[in-house]
């Protein structure tokens, strides 16, 4: 079986009563389940509830150290894995750098395994007729399976959620904002925008300089420089990302437990950009001295 059931208290039968821990994994987890759908087409409201089901509402083993929100083992993986009891001592299952990695490998696990494949012609509101398919197709041996999803999705009302659309993440705001902002202060854009962690940037052409970029996006060349912690004097290398806005103090939410491991070349500084963070949070993050000097292989929080 590729997925484990884990039961825990307030499933052991059918019917499930209210939980506080159950809600707060709702609030905590459906905007995530809502973008899969949106992607997948897999009811927002069959993904919360198995993961509620085998997680125990985020509190099981294999969530709490190895980010797995749905007890899929290591079969054809090739990246981190995490040992557990389950059908045989010590059994292998994937490792997530984040919840998120879960659900979104959860999605593909179902939309690329041929038996699933009929679930997909059900209606995206069909949540029992998914529950039941889930069941028919080998998902879980219980013969209970898919009667607890059922009872799940209608105590926390999580069919609400299968008719929901995903919420406009930030970085998508980021983008038309600022692309409406340089239509009205430009009338030619030589660099193309990108988004990412609550900011926009472009990537620096050859010859280009913060005053060049800066006249282009109506953002003065000192102002740009200091968003970049930079002098406004510098030569920009062809490659550079240079970004039009004051960068956050911690990278994007995705990466809450990820672990930057130093590569050859790259600097502290560097990191920071990669991730769109403040110089001086990357070294807060890690407790470390201004004048430290980092070596290869050092792991470094970025969230």
């Amino acid at each position: 079986m590729a997925l484990c059931l884990f039961l825990f208290a307030g499933i052991a039968h059918a019917q499930v009563k209210w939980n506080a821990d159950f809600q707060a994994y709702i609030d905590q987890y459906k905007d995530i389940a809502i973008e899969e759908m949106a992607q997948y087409r897999i009811p927002a409201s069959i993904t919360l509830a198995q993961g509620l089901l085998e997680s125990g509402a985020g509190k099981s083993y294999l969530s709490r150290c190895g980010n797995n929100h749905f007890g899929i083992k290591s079969h054809g993986w090739a990246g981190r894995t995490i040992r557990h009891d389950d059908d045989k001592k010590q059994e292998s299952f994937r490792a997530y750098d984040s919840p998120r990695e879960s659900y979104e490998d959860h999605s593909r696990f179902l939309a690329e395994r041929e038996r699933y494949q009929r679930l997909f012609s059900l209606k995206i509101t069909d949540y029992r007729g998914w529950a039941h398919g889930l069941k028919a197709c080998g998902y879980a041996t219980n013969p209970q399976y898919a009667q607890r999803l059922i009872s799940i999705i209608e105590t926390y009302k999580l069919y609400e959620y299968d008719k929901m659309s995903p919420k406009a993440k930030p970085e998508a705001k980021a983008k038309k904002e600022v692309t409406e902002t340089m239509s009205k202060r430009t009338s030619y854009s030589v660099h193309s925008i990108n988004a990412y962690n609550q900011n926009y940037y472009v990537y620096a052409r050859r010859g280009d300089s913060f005053e060049s970029i800066g006249r282009e996006m109506g953002i003065s060349a000192s102002n740009l420089a200091k968003y970049n912690e930079r002098d406004a004097r510098e030569q920009l290398r062809e490659g550079d990302v240079v970004y039009l806005r004051k960068k956050q103090k911690k990278a994007d939410r995705r990466f809450k437990n990820h672990v930057h491991v130093v590569k050859q070349g790259e600097s502290m500084y560097s990191i920071a950009q990669t991730y769109g963070i403040r110089l001086a949070s990357l070294y807060k993050l890690n407790r470390l001295d201004a004048d430290y000097q980092i070596n290869l292989g050092d792991k470094l929080r970025v969230y």
